[in-house]
């Protein structure tokens, strides 16, 4: 369900606790450089010549040790030391480069000299691949500050590191690859979220006797003149998240566009939102809402006047202060909405995602669940879950779907964390089935989210 994710000072642990250490640092070296050959030797077997650039620390031994056995099988391997920074480097016309610059324990921005040579290997016609993490990314956080080293993959000793998986670093790596050098798993305080977790959803049947309430029942609230689109997906998601009833409550005005696109759920005036809150075990709340001080005082109302586990997304996020609840509660916003709920500009929230995360998780005292490139599930207690992402999802309407699969795992009793994070997974497995990524809409993705669920049977 959960992979471990390394942050510097954990993978510095881990290596602490191997026996004898400091004194085995040279066999824990061997086997990392060793293991940098071998996957040279494996996915890139055309690579003939090869250029190691190796900083002055551990990631640059590890470089040298890898560019020995890569000589030893018969590749032309030039060696390029950073130092000293001033003097030229010639990198050749290599057909892959080995980037063991900087280590897991890099942070802030290359010397100028370092930059200079990293956008050296930038501009070759060469595949990259980094020794552990890209040099240039923080592999705690994934925070670029400076030029950063674009790798083909990295090859992750004992793990990958937090920083491959976290935008923008994971810009800096299309693949990680990971390599066991002999180190002895330990507790991590963030994990890659994989499709085993949705094993972990209750299902239709899995208690009998079962009803369509006792199955989950979301009451979806939004869904404002023109924006009804966004509620008639969220409560289909629902529906297709599996859960056995889902009731919506829109502005009269809006209910006949509703019904005529919605057949199974049953509809409400907002007027009576509150009759329709006694059937519901779970809310989501904000699809195409509005906004203005009406809007923003029911939401407050549902949060702090209810005890039903909530889903908060798109316009209920706006201007939202913190609340007094007991009841779980989910933020789906995305880098602006956050930013905006923590005082932030969008740039500084994609610049800084965990952090930002975090910050929203201590304002509000909740779940929080920051979308994009990756998606980070950030709790007041717990591992900070991390969810790979799907570019074809950056289209209008699948955070809508988002949130209807968040309301329907909470109505199912979920605790709200792994209901996040289960319910991110299986949106990007949905749009990862369909037999096309361009062109891909929200309404594909609901299609496609029963067959996502049942692939993990």
């Amino acid at each position: 369900m959960f992979e471990p994710l390394y942050t510097s000072e954990e993978m510095r642990a881990a290596e602490e606790r191997y026996p004898g250490y400091p004194d085995t640092v040279p066999e824990l070296m061997e086997r990392a450089g060793k293991g940098v050959a071998d996957l040279v030797l494996t996915e890139f077997d055309d690579a003939q010549a090869i250029t190691v650039v190796c900083g002055s620390g551990n990631n640059g031994g590890d470089g040298r040790i890898a560019a020995r056995y890569l000589e030893q099988a018969g590749r032309d391997v030039r060696v390029i030391d950073v130092k000293p920074e001033d003097e030229r480097k010639e990198l050749g016309s290599p057909d892959l480069v080995v980037d063991a610059i900087f280590g897991t324990g890099f942070s802030g921005e290359p010397r100028p000299g370092t930059a200079r040579l990293i956008e050296e290997i930038n501009a070759l016609d060469a595949e990259v691949v980094a020794v552990d993490v890209p040099s240039g990314i923080d592999a705690t956080t994934g925070e670029v500050a400076g030029v950063a080293v674009e790798a083909t993959c990295a090859v992750a000793f004992h793990a990958e590191k937090v920083g491959t998986m976290v935008s923008p670093g994971s810009f800096h790596a299309e693949d990680a690859e990971v390599v066991d050098i002999g180190l002895e798993p330990m507790d991590t305080g963030h994990a890659r979220v994989t499709s085993e977790l949705l094993l972990e959803v209750p299902r239709r049947g899995d208690n009998r006797p079962e009803t369509k309430y006792t199955a989950g029942s979301v009451l979806v609230v939004g869904g404002s003149p023109g924006m009804t689109g966004a509620v008639c997906l969220a409560a289909e998601a629902a529906f297709r998240a599996d859960a056995g009833y889902v009731a919506l409550a829109a502005p009269a005005e809006s209910l006949p566009v509703i019904e005529a696109r919605l057949l199974e759920a049953v509809k409400r005036p907002l007027e009576d939102v509150w009759d329709a809150v006694g059937r519901a075990s779970a809310l989501a709340i904000g699809p195409g809402l509005g906004r203005g001080d009406e809007r923003k005082a029911l939401v407050r109302r549902l949060l702090e006047e209810t005890e039903l586990p909530a889903v908060v997304d798109a316009d209920a996020l706006h201007e939202l202060e913190p609340f007094l609840r007991k009841a779980a509660t989910v933020l789906t916003p995305h880098s602006g909405e956050l930013g905006r709920l923590i005082g932030e500009e969008s740039s500084w929230v994609d610049a800084h995602r965990l952090q930002a995360a975090r910050q929203a998780v201590e304002r509000f005292g909740c779940v929080v669940l920051l979308k994009g490139d990756e998606t980070i599930v950030a709790a007041p207690e717990g591992q900070t879950l991390i969810s790979p992402g799907c570019p074809a999802l950056a289209t209008a309407g699948t955070g809508d779907v988002l949130t209807g699969i968040v309301g329907a795992f909470l109505a199912k009793g979920m605790e709200p964390r792994i209901a996040a994070a289960a319910a991110a997974r299986a949106h990007v497995d949905a749009a990862t089935a369909r037999p096309h990524l361009s062109g891909l809409v929200a309404s594909d993705v609901l299609a496609a989210l029963p067959q996502a669920l049942d692939a993990s049977l």
